[in-house]
């Protein structure tokens, strides 16, 4: 049988070293075994080398506790997923070329998905392009629109990432929510990125569906608009544009077209568009 994995961090045999992760953890394990069982580090390792202390092998943006469960999985077959690493476990196997590990990885996730989790998982997704596991999060983001664009995931999602939301039909929020989500996802972008907000949010912006809000909210967002700029004005002049002719036939488009959740207002019996 095999011994448990904690054996293997100092298992007196070892003959390779890894010093893994931001902490630098250091984890020994048996270059054969790994080379046998995964490409990837038969590449990294390479031939046998002499007696003595190995030379470390430098994983540093693998965190630790995701590469322990990538060696359990290489050495017992079997892998215990834990909610609070799992991406970066199935992150690891992806990158490691480690197909059964991926697939109990997607299994683990689907399963423990929530709000907390989902645009987390959502960026993974996209990030390897994931198909499935995009369409899962999408539609479950779509059903938890409000507490999911609350979460700190929802703010650190990539531009590609956030696109298909914003062009979803089915989000369950208003247009005026939707609204402030970006311009909070720009803002942080724009800290972490030490670039505009407007810059930021350019690749995403445009699919703001704005001639949803009414006249008021329209000029509320037109005159915050001046004072930090986050959508390009043509785009505003679009929406005064679909009040001021009062037809459906100005608003013809995905841009007009009302969610699942955008709230009822006046102006929108003139847009002759209803819900898809």
């Amino acid at each position: 049988g095999f011994l448990p994995l904690t054996s293997y961090l100092c298992f007196w045999d070892s003959d390779v070293r890894f010093v893994v992760g931001q902490e630098r953890q250091e984890v020994f394990a048996h270059r054969c075994l790994l080379a046998c069982r995964c490409n990837f580090f038969q590449r990294l390792l390479g031939p046998e080398l002499g007696p003595g202390l190995p030379s470390p092998v430098v994983l540093s943006t693998v965190p630790a506790e995701a590469f322990l469960a990538v060696l359990e999985f290489l050495y017992t077959n079997s892998v215990k997923l834990h909610r609070h690493s799992v991406l970066e476990v199935l992150t690891a196997a992806l990158e490691y070329g480690l197909e059964e590990l991926r697939e109990l990885c997607l299994e683990f996730v689907v399963k423990v998905l929530d709000v907390e989790l989902v645009c987390e998982a959502l960026q993974v997704a996209v990030t390897f392009g994931l198909g499935p596991l995009q369409e899962r999060c999408i539609a479950f983001i779509e059903a938890h629109s409000q507490e999911a664009l609350r979460t700190r995931g929802f703010l650190e999602l990539s531009a590609p990432a956030l696109l298909p939301l914003l062009r979803s039909d089915k989000l369950c929020v208003d247009e005026a929510e939707l609204v402030l989500a970006a311009r909070s996802w720009a803002r942080v972008g724009a800290a972490v990125l030490e670039r505009p907000v407007a810059e930021v949010a350019a690749p995403v912006v445009q699919e703001l569906r704005l001639a949803l809000l009414a006249p008021a909210e329209l000029s509320a967002l037109e005159e915050q608009n001046r004072q930090e700029p986050l959508i390009p004005v043509e785009q505003i002049v679009e929406a005064w544009k679909c009040h001021a002719l009062r037809r459906g036939d100005a608003a013809r488009g995905a841009r007009c077209r009302r969610r699942r959740g955008t709230l009822p207002r006046e102006h929108h019996r003139f847009l002759d568009l209803p819900f898809k």
